[in-house]
């Protein structure tokens, strides 16, 4: 069980306006430690809800959701934000950078939440996240100097700082071209292949997903393949 990062047991989800309307049927799944796995299906299936509940924002559900071996469903919510803290590193289809800080400060600003290392420690840490994605020299930019895949590669990097058990991502390349989504993409394989970062990523893009190790399809709040 060490090798399972998230594991959902029978994951069911219903939107009550005004008639209820059952969104996910009973999602089970598991991913293991370094997994490349992507989550697929066509707009309406449920997949940014389900993300949204595996990523703990969504607590409204039946089932049962464990993140590195502990069950979710007994967690308070200022557990929970802990947990998405240390736990979990998101990566969305906007990169949700802010202007006013420096590429280095936004990398930072998940760390400084926490509050667990001194600045210089964290600084050093986030200078380490950005060499590893090659963009170091990007470190005092601002992100209105950048590219788009410049920006979604620095929220790549943020989203590692706290090293996270799993990363997700919501959609990552679907606002860039297919020059910066294969650079995305292979910076996720690189974290995974080198780093042995354990990803989970809702992707349209049928490019990005036969390349990642697995595939799980949803159809109509279902998995249909995994």
């Amino acid at each position: 069980m060490q090798n399972i990062i998230l594991k959902a047991d029978k994951i069911s989800k219903s939107f009550h306006d005004p008639v209820s309307v059952k969104i996910l049927h009973e999602v089970s799944f598991e991913i293991r430690r370094s997994e490349f796995v992507s989550i697929i299906g066509k707009s309406g299936c449920g997949k940014s809800t389900l993300l949204y509940i595996l990523s703990t924002m969504d607590t409204d559900y039946t089932g049962n959701l464990e993140i590195d071996g502990e069950k979710m469903a007994t967690k308070r919510e200022k557990e929970l934000a802990h947990i998405r803290n240390t736990k979990i590193g998101f990566v969305f289809q906007f990169h949700y950078l802010l202007n006013e800080f420096t590429v280095l400060k936004n990398v930072m600003l998940p760390a400084l939440k926490l509050n667990t290392l001194t600045s210089e420690e964290i600084a050093e840490n986030a200078l380490q996240k950005l060499n590893i994605l090659g963009i170091k020299d990007l470190a005092s930019k601002f992100p209105n100097q950048l590219s788009g895949g410049q920006k979604q590669r620095v929220a790549i990097a943020r989203a590692m700082i706290n090293e996270p058990s799993i990363i997700m991502g919501d959609e990552p390349t679907g606002n860039l071209d297919k020059n910066n989504s294969r650079i995305v993409f292979e910076t996720f394989k690189q974290l995974a292949t080198e780093f042995g970062q354990t990803l989970l990523i809702v992707t349209h893009d049928p490019d990005f997903s036969e390349n990642t190790q697995r595939i799980i399809e949803m159809e109509d709040g279902r998995i249909i393949r995994q």
